[in-house]
């Protein structure tokens, strides 16, 4: 059952949940069995939970799961959920962030991800993520090789993630989610479901690993799609030429007075095959 305001203001000791940590709990049951549902969990899955919080959404992954990997940045409630699930063996805390910086896992993370993938563990990410980490943290689990993600965000962070060339939302998140995965919008969340309500919207998302990149270096390319899009309105040609690139590779079929905010995503990837890894 997820955890009421009552319970989870217990948990906190008569703190106020912190901002810094977009710290919004899930009081609704039927929306924390939507979320655990739309990840399609079996007992042979690893699951990876980035801001368990008061371990209300934990608790139902641990009952459909075969191992849960928690990563909590609060000290406070992380000593709360090693303590709750201290003769649990098969939950598995990680203090700290989940991030290293912008564009990388932190360490721990990324070894309990790697070893997991090693052992042939299917491995998912289920999880309410907190808003301030969720748009570079679902590219790097992809990166990592994590195959289903499954997380509430801030509906405006989802609507980046499935927008198309040419739309006010499309950006360079648009671009690296569309060539590494499949995404689903699967529903949109209201305010109420959590406590402290947010100021917005959320969704909750499915993600799919299907990565189109091939023998492209994603780093790479995630670099130049970052630097094209800082100068999203902008043309093409004069885009390129900020960044230092000739653009008499760029193939006929590109016009280098468009601008770049209205090119697609595998134009982009066949862009950057042909000005970025020729000049190499």
């Amino acid at each position: 059952m997820a955890q009421d305001k009552k319970q989870i203001q217990a948990v906190l000791a008569g703190r106020s949940p912190l901002h810094r940590f977009g710290q919004n709990f899930m009081i609704d049951a039927n929306m924390v069995r939507t979320i655990a549902d739309a990840g399609g969990l079996t007992p042979a899955d690893t699951v990876i939970e980035i801001g368990p919080g008061t371990g209300t959404l934990t608790q139902e992954l641990l009952a459909r799961a075969g191992r849960v990997i928690a990563v909590e940045i609060d000290r406070d409630l992380a000593q709360a959920l090693r303590s709750t699930y201290a003769q649990e063996p098969r939950f598995t805390l990680i203090e700290g962030d989940a991030m290293d910086g912008k564009h990388s896992l932190c360490d721990e993370l990324g070894v309990v991800v790697r070893d997991a993938l090693a052992r042939g563990e299917p491995t998912k990410l289920v999880a309410n993520l907190p808003y301030n980490i969720a748009s570079p943290l679902v590219v790097e689990l992809l990166l990592a090789g994590v195959k289903t993600l499954v997380f509430t965000v801030q509906k405006e962070v989802a609507q980046r993630l499935i927008a198309g060339a040419g739309s006010d939302a499309y950006g360079g998140l648009s671009v690296m989610m569309q060539l590494l995965s499949k995404v689903e919008y699967l529903r949109t969340i209201g305010p109420g479901v959590f406590w402290p309500p947010p100021d917005v919207d959320s969704a909750l998302v499915r993600v799919t690993l299907a990565n189109q990149l091939g023998t492209i270096d994603a780093r790479a390319f995630a670099d130049f799609v970052r630097k094209l899009f800082s100068f999203r309105r902008k043309t093409l040609g004069k885009s390129l030429a900020m960044m230092s690139l000739d653009s008499s590779h760029v193939p006929r079929d590109f016009d280098l007075k468009s601008r770049v905010e209205t090119i697609s995503p595998s134009d982009l990837l066949r862009l950057f095959g042909v000005v970025v890894q020729q000049e190499r």
